[in-house]
Formats: structure tokens, C-alpha cells, sequence
């Protein structure tokens, strides 16, 4: 079983001046996530988790329906998080964590300090739109 995945935010390990690339992939590979725009319409704590985290309830349409998510994003306020769009990867499974399944992981951008900025789209899209 893999490590928790610990950040030691002083260390500054996401800054963008020492983050190397990561090896290339096919266009193959990156076609067989899928990328989806999905409406938040449920914030919930979850005090389980070993690390700050909200359980997320994300609408993607009527093809994938609402799902749920733990995601460590407590920089925002449930106030903020609710009806907001997310882009998310819903295919790499499900994933147990403190008796939670989560899934799908909501995406966004990393402060040097590893604080998740959430990635949304510039236009109101319809919840499932998919990512290109």
C-alpha cells in the first residue's frame, strides 16, 4: 500500500522554478482520461480524514449523474465550493479513504506551497461537458 502523500509546505515543493517535467506520454494515453466539467451541489465536513478535507458531491450531467469526492481544498468555504463548476478526472476508479469512497479527483492548479487552486472553466458549461 502506497504512503500518504505528505507535503511539507515551508519546503516549497511545488514552485515552478524547481518543478521538473514530468517523462512525455501518447496523445493515447491522455485521450483515455476522462475529463469532465461537473457543478458542485453538495459540501459536506469530513472531520475522518487524517488531513483537512470536504466531501464533495459534483453533478456531471445526466449521462454520469452526481458522484462524491474527499478533496483537501479547505482553503474554500463551503459557501464558496457550492454550485461552483469544477473540471475533474472520473475515470480512475474508486478510492476508500477513512470509510469514504471517493469517486472521481477534482482538479487545480498547485501554489508553491501545495494550497490547490481549483481549475473551472471561463464560460458556464453544462455539468458532464467534456474536457478537451
Amino acid at each position: 500500500m502506497a504512503e500518504q502523500h505528505r507535503i511539507d509546505a515551508a519546503a516549497r515543493p511545488y514552485d515552478p522554478a524547481t518543478v521538473e517535467g514530468k517523462p512525455q506520454v501518447d496523445l493515447d494515453t491522455f485521450l483515455a482520461l476522462d475529463l469532465r466539467v461537473g457543478r458542485v451541489v453538495e459540501v459536506a465536513p469530513f472531520p475522518e480524514a487524517r488531513q483537512p478535507a470536504w466531501k464533495l458531491a459534483v453533478d456531471f450531467g445526466p449521462q454520469l449523474g452526481t458522484r462524491w469526492s474527499s478533496a483537501k481544498i479547505t482553503n474554500y468555504t463551503a459557501d464558496e465550493l457550492d454550485g461552483r463548476l469544477v473540471v475533474a478526472a472520473v475515470n480512475l476508479g474508486r478510492k476508500r479513504i477513512a470509510g469514504f469512497v471517493s469517486e472521481f479527483l477534482v482538479l487545480g492548479g498547485l501554489e508553491p506551497d501545495g494550497t490547490v487552486r481549483l481549475l473551472t472553466p471561463d464560460a458556464s458549461l453544462d455539468p458532464g461537458a467534456p474536457v478537451a
